[in-house]
């Protein structure tokens, strides 16, 4: 066994540990620690893709293993920092099980992911880290709007973006085949949003960012199809 082949393997197994971790310390009580693990899952993530092309060691078995640990990090970890939020919120002891409608969506939408080759420079539905970006800063955003962890506000968004990770709207993804302006407008636009609301409101509005990059990809999905209809 080749250590080289195994360094992107032991990259997405990071982002599994700190799944795993993340769901026990939101079990524990320290909600506040989720966007931590969800940041930490995201850069491991990031670098085990960057590594297996970097390395050229891509493999099948490599890809099912990043989904895996996607579905940890990614659709369980959010959906135990909603449920433990629902929990506490209201006193309705089914209520709160509507969180895991997260981790199946996260589901479905990796599956799709791994069968779709049509999301190579582009994502069809919500990322799965964006989603759990989203769902665990909340937690961050309700020390200045209380209003964003009330029960109906919660189940809402969890049922809108749990459509949303497996809709059919094309989200931008942002890769850079250049960095020109023509042809990279909507990934600049994003970018730049995401700056300012973070500029503006710090590390709380996080989950304001990641819902204009879905509205932003939205809008740019629906513009485009008018116009190759048109």
């Amino acid at each position: 066994m080749k250590i080289k082949a195994q360094v992107p393997n032991i990259l997405t197994a990071g982002n599994l540990v700190c799944g795993c971790i993340g769901i026990v310390i939101v079990l524990s009580g320290k909600v506040e620690m989720a966007p931590v693990a969800v940041v930490m899952a995201a850069v491991f993530d990031f670098f085990d893709g960057f590594a297996a092309r970097a390395l050229k060691v891509s493999s099948a078995i490599g890809k099912e293993l990043d989904s895996l640990a996607d579905m940890v990090s990614f659709g369980v970890l959010p959906a135990v920092t909603v449920y433990q939020l629902l929990k506490t919120s209201q006193t309705n002891e089914f209520l709160p099980y509507i969180a895991f409608l997260i981790a199946v969506f996260s589901a479905f939408r990796l599956a799709q992911f791994n069968i779709d080759t049509r999301q190579s420079d582009k994502f069809i539905g919500v990322p799965t880290p964006a989603n759990a970006l989203f769902f665990t800063c909340l937690v961050w955003t309700a020390g200045a709007f209380p209003i964003v962890v009330n029960t109906y506000v919660l189940v809402g968004l969890t049922l809108l973006f749990s459509w949303l990770l497996v809709s059919p709207f094309e989200m931008i993804a942002l890769k850079f085949k250049s960095f020109g302006w023509a042809g990279n407008q909507p990934k600049y636009l994003v970018i730049l949003m995401a700056m300012l609301v973070i500029v503006i409101g710090g590390y709380t509005l996080l989950p304001l960012a990641i819902l204009l990059y879905v509205l932003t990809s939205i809008l740019s999905h629906l513009f485009q199809t008018k116009s190759s209809a048109s």
